[in-house]
């Protein structure tokens, strides 16, 4: 299992590895008897019979589970295998990406996630955890390249190199070229890192950390950890969203969690939440912008969509064929008083409906059946068309198009706003959406719902009446047929014959919508930029209010003035936890001795954290006219690893001319598109460009600190 190199050969001694080689003998043997046992039974359960209601969740769930356990088991072999841990006076533990037993119940591997393997990632010299040593292996294509002991106690030395220091691991794999996916780190976890991950999940934790702090390895780590240890949190309670910045950050990320044994979390950004974010562009006057950032706007969805469903204020007379009936203006508003409290408007139309006609056939004269009587009122024409109009079926996108397009509309809606904000609110395209946009979109989505979905309701319920109609007419047929003795086919009257031969799955079914909640726990990274309203989509998708929001005020590109705690307790959180992260683990000092005064020009109190490696490369500055050179120049250079040019707009980018071949290994970016991503090589055009103020400040600040290895900085000169 080991392929040390030939300049690693004292640390191939059979005495410092031999008890290893042994063990990932066992791990083989097992891996192979697991992944066998896993497949055959995925087969058995995918070849049985679906079932029906708690049986066919059940059934679906048990299938995700081991298709899931397969893949990992599949994608990594003997690297499951994170490392080993020595307790003081006990056995050797190796942990894993997840548990492995052997046949005869023997512990191989602990999963990273149980409690019993905190300590291989939460001991320190200050704090051992009960540990004598600890080892961290470094994996290439299934082989071990590389290892490293950290050592905590004197007797600890035995049977083991010990590094030069206790982050040797740590620090070479900082070191390591960057790729187009981010690569899960868990065997380099840090003891800071580790609580956070490890933390309880009821309320709000908070995690503040400047660049390269691991906020995002934090966050995904702790994805998979709370999946792991919390069953409040199971996939059958809600589950988990992941929320990130862009969708290049998600791109980088994607492989993190499958990584790490979890399948399945629903990842997104805030422009995913509405179908019209994917289009919708920045909003580009600042002042409207900070107007719709407001809650309070979004509130005013609320009041523009019960402007729709006020009562008529005058009574009609409904015409039937044996008596006229009088519907006066109580009897509309107790119709409309019918519909449950919570259910949005377009789906609380057939409630108000079903109270309308009850309402009308109690006030109608006896002397015809009641079939008769429903039957000639909702063929009613008149009456169709009064309710339409007291109820129309609402468009969310046109709700709230019409705020911005009819100012009377709006000031109804929003009567706190002044004339100025109105005028400045209203766009002659109503429905060309901004960013801004979206948090509204999407209250009015909720508070409408779907126009289509009672339509399909009704189109569902004929079609499941006709396919009982046809099978009632079958057993009646069968039953007239039987001429056994005991009678045999009356049986297909008795209940669970009915539940069986009546397909509901006749029943179209469509696509659930992944996002719309509610979830059980929300992770959201680079929480900094969310503006309040932008809040408002993620609470209404969490109830219980349990949160790990990970971000970094000093990124914040429009500003962030208050503590989190004053700004996550007006947004309507109440329940917060703090934790901060202070060492930048990825960033090497040479870059954040040239980043520090960038944003402390703007923040003097910003939380710039302390960088703990040397690239020993300096920071280079040249003209512009340079770039075609030194990205030429590091190709040559560099075998892998992945280089950025960051520019100020999109324009500028397009007129950087790169191969087909330097593509794969070249990104060009604006600088809000680099947050959350790293970068072995950073090359800035026109930095002194990115902007005025703090918003110039922030990006010119984020866009430094991508670099893991070198930064330049190229003028206009």
């Amino acid at each position: 299992m080991f392929d040390l190199p030939p300049r690693l050969a004292d640390k191939a001694q059979p005495a410092l590895i031999g008890a290893d080689e042994q063990h990932f003998a066992a791990i083989a043997t097992t891996l192979e008897r697991s992944i066998a046992a896993v497949s055959t039974r995925l087969d058995r359960v995918r070849k049985t019979a679906g079932g029906r209601g708690q049986a066919a969740l059940d059934r679906d769930l048990e299938i995700h589970q081991l298709a899931a356990r397969l893949r990992t088991l599949r994608r990594y072999g003997l690297d499951l295998c994170l490392g080993r841990m020595d307790p003081e006076g006990g056995d050797p533990l190796y942990i894993g990406r997840l548990g492995l037993v052997d046949e005869d119940g023997h512990r191989l591997l602990l999963d990273w996630r149980s409690p019993a393997a905190e300590p291989f990632f939460g001991a320190t010299h200050g704090d051992p955890m009960g540990l004598a040593s600890r080892r961290r292996y470094r994996w290439t294509r299934g082989r071990i390249t590389d290892y490293w002991d950290e050592v905590f106690t004197i007797d600890g030395f035995e049977g083991h190199r010990a590094a030069l220091d206790d982050q040797s691991a740590f620090i070479a794999s900082l070191g390591g070229t960057r790729s187009d996916r981010m690569r899960d780190v868990l065997a380099t976890i840090q003891a800071d890192q580790d609580a956070i991950i490890r933390a309880g999940s009821r309320g709000a934790l908070v995690v503040d950390g400047g660049p390269g702090t691991g906020k995002t390895v934090v966050a995904l780590h702790r994805t998979a950890y709370l999946l792991y240890s919390d069953p409040r949190l199971g996939h059958r309670r809600g589950g988990v969203l992941f929320v990130g910045p862009h969708q290049p950050y998600l791109d980088y990320v994607a492989d993190v969690l499958p990584s790490l044994g979890e399948e399945g979390v629903q990842t997104c950004t805030l422009r995913d939440l509405v179908p019209e974010g994917l289009a919708a562009v920045g909003e580009l006057d600042a002042a409207v912008a900070r107007l719709k950032a407001s809650a309070r706007l979004v509130d005013a969805v609320a009041a523009a969509v019960a402007h729709y469903e006020r009562p008529p204020a005058r009574g009609m007379t409904v015409e039937t064929p044996w008596a006229d009936v009088w519907l006066d203006p109580g009897d509309w508003a107790e119709a409309f008083d019918a519909r449950e409290p919570a259910t949005p408007h377009n789906e609380a139309r057939d409630e108000v409906w079903e109270a309308l006609i009850a309402i009308l056939m109690d006030n109608h004269d006896e002397g015809v059946t009641d079939a008769r009587l429903r039957r000639a009122l909702e063929q009613n024409t008149e009456l169709r068309s009064a309710f339409t109009r007291a109820w129309p079926l609402l468009d969310p996108a046109g709700v709230v198009g019409d705020l911005w397009s009819v100012p009377s509309y709006l000031a109804a809606c929003a009567p706190w706003l002044s004339p100025v904000e109105i005028r400045m609110l209203r766009r002659d395209d109503a429905r060309a959406w901004t960013v801004s946009d979206l948090p509204l979109l999407d209250a009015a989505r909720q508070r409408i719902g779907d126009p289509e979905a009672s339509l399909r309701r009704r189109r569902d319920e004929a079609a499941l009446a006709s396919h009982r109609e046809v099978m009632d007419r079958v057993v009646d047929d069968l039953i007239a047929a039987d001429d056994s003795a005991l009678g045999v086919m009356k049986m297909l009257r008795g209940q669970d014959a009915q539940l069986t031969l009546v397909d509901e799955a006749v029943q179209v079914t469509r696509d659930h919508d992944l996002l719309a909640g509610p979830f059980a726990h929300i992770v959201i990274d680079e929480a900094q930029e969310l503006t309040d309203a932008e809040w408002q989509m993620l609470l209404s998708r969490c109830p219980s209010r349990s949160f790990t929001i990970v971000g970094d005020r000093a990124q914040a590109r429009h500003g962030f003035t208050e503590s989190w705690r004053q700004r996550l307790e007006r947004v309507g959180i109440k329940r917060i936890d703090l934790a901060s992260l202070s060492i930048n683990y990825r960033t090497p000092e040479e870059v954040m001795a040239e980043a520090a005064p960038v944003i402390r020009a703007v923040l003097p109190d910003a939380n710039v954290p302390t960088s703990i490696r040397s690239s020993g490369l300096p920071v280079l500055h040249g003209a512009v006219a340079e770039l075609d050179a030194i990205l030429a120049s590091w190709l040559a250079a560099h075998d892998d690893g992945i280089a950025c040019v960051i520019a100020r707009d999109d324009a500028h980018l397009h007129a950087i001319g790169i191969s087909a071949e330097a593509a794969t290994r070249i990104r060009r970016l604006t600088p809000e598109l680099t947050k959350g991503l790293e970068f072995d090589l950073v090359v800035l055009l026109e930095p002194d460009g990115f902007g005025d103020g703090i918003e110039g400040a922030v990006d010119h600040y984020v866009a430094m600190t991508r670099a893991t290895q070198q930064l330049v900085l190229l003028s206009p000169g």
